[in-house]
């Protein structure tokens, strides 16, 4: 793998206590992944504490300062464009919290090296359910979750709203990241349907997903709220010749 060519994007917010061990797991895998590190205002420190660690790795850590906290998606956003600014050929997505695997990232690129998919989903329901330390509360939203958005938008994903894949960078650069304007976790169902409904390939590989043990959750009700409604907005787009 050429050394410049895959950008991990990772959003954070109050991250101090995960993020340096996720950038040191992946600047110790065998492929030389770059990162982008996009920070909203953390007030405890994760921006200084990954400036400290780009001085040591100019070439592959990469920081983007944000004031506030502007959300999940519009963080994503402004990392596509990082990557599309520059020779990046593939962008990854992953979680700040260790949640998702470091050492799993070489298995999320795989796929599109071989030209076997162009969205590569590291799937939390793929082959059955793959998830550590969640209440079965959430376990449960979160699969109906999956159903629902199946059943509105006909997207054959199982994990919809899973926050750890790769993109080919021709999908980014057909999406019209403009009008991409979800938020919250939608912003990851938003992102599949539209490759989807430009004919790119998905395809999804099982990984272990594992809940945060430092730091807290970002779920809300409003988030949960938010995918409800986009899922029926996507689809009535779509019918209408507006994606």
């Amino acid at each position: 793998m050429h050394p410049a060519l895959t950008l991990v994007v990772i959003p954070t917010y109050n991250e101090a206590e995960n993020i340096g061990q996720v950038i040191k797991q992946i600047l110790d895998l065998p492929e030389r992944f770059h990162l982008l590190v996009v920070d909203d205002g953390s007030p405890d420190g994760t921006a200084d504490l990954v400036q400290r660690l780009k001085d040591s790795h100019p070439e592959r850590i990469h920081l983007l300062r944000r004031s506030g906290k502007q959300g999940l998606g519009t963080a994503y956003i402004a990392g596509f464009r990082y990557a599309l600014a520059r020779p990046y050929q593939r962008v990854c997505e992953m979680d700040a919290d260790l949640s998702h695997n470091p050492k799993d990232l070489p298995r999320l690129v795989e796929p599109i090296d071989s030209d076997e998919a162009d969205v590569v989903i590291g799937s939390r329901y793929i082959g059955g359910v793959r998830i550590m330390n969640w209440p079965l509360s959430r376990l449960i939203l979160s699969y109906t979750a999956g159903i629902y958005t199946r059943t509105i938008t006909r997207l054959k994903v199982h994990d919809v709203t899973a926050g750890f894949k790769c993109f080919r960078r021709d999908v980014l650069e057909a999406i019209d990241l403009e009008r991409v304007n979800s938020n919250g976790y939608s912003f990851q169902i938003e992102m599949n349907y539209k490759a989807w409904k430009k004919g790119y390939r998905l395809t999804e590989v099982p990984i272990v997903f594992t809940e945060r043990t430092e730091g807290r959750s970002k779920m809300s009700k409003a988030i949960v709220r938010e995918a409800m409604w986009k899922v029926w907005e996507l689809r009535i787009r779509s019918l209408l010749g507006l994606l």
